[in-house]
């Protein structure tokens, strides 16, 4: 009897040394990618040009959350980009991406990730319009073969956290593994750190 007791015992400890995928937090083997969408780079308003190279942009919410994500994780920062301008002003923006969505579209991009197998785990970051993911990301994901790999989203808002993107996401990458998200209020994102690295912490991908 104290044999199982203690068998038991050693079992818990190693569970709650593991996180929930299965692999000790902090020390993943597989290459992580940062993906993002920001109106930063692709409207009228901003140079079109990658803001993660070009210093000389201002910082959007989403790629805010995007760098605050990568200085814990490391990895490697991609921004989705559009052949589509979209207008410079904010209202006008949605409201185009409220005729993208009823319109099913999908935005042509003119970047894109050469060597996708060779991640494990994909950060996917956007802004919540219209409920949801901006159709140029639905655009992205399908793009590639997501078999196997953890796809974590992060999305700024303001008000409306993730909205119904959770569910779209598992529609769209099925064969994926979809970690708990996190949804930041946009116009608290440069305070946002902490409760980004708590988040991290809790699905494993932050040690310190």
């Amino acid at each position: 009897m104290k044999k199982v007791i203690f068998l038991i015992a050693v079992i818990g400890v190693f569970l709650t040394s593991v996180n929930l995928w299965g692999q000790d937090s902090g020390s993943r083997s597989g290459e992580i990618l940062i993906v993002y969408f920001s109106r930063v780079g692709i409207s009228e308003s901003f140079d079109r040009v990658d803001a993660v190279s070009s210093a000389s942009l201002p910082d959007g919410n989403t790629i805010l959350a995007a760098r605050m994500i990568h200085d814990r994780v490391g990895g490697t920062l991609h921004q989705i980009l559009t052949e589509k301008v979209y207008p410079a002003g904010y209202g006008d923006t949605t409201n185009l991406a409220r005729i993208e969505q009823n319109g099913n579209e999908r935005p042509r991009l003119t970047n894109h990730v050469a060597d996708m197998e060779r991640y494990e785990t994909i950060f996917i970051g956007y802004p919540n319009w219209w409920g949801t993911l901006p159709m140029a990301v639905f655009t992205f994901l399908e793009e590639y073969d997501f078999s196997g790999k953890i796809v974590v989203p992060f999305c700024t808002h303001e008000g409306s956290g993730l909205g119904r993107s959770v569910r779209d996401l598992r529609r769209l990458v099925p064969q994926a593994t979809i970690a708990e998200g996190l949804a930041i209020r946009g116009g608290n994102v440069k305070n946002a750190e902490q409760d980004i690295v708590r988040w991290l912490k809790e699905i494993g991908y932050a040690s310190w």
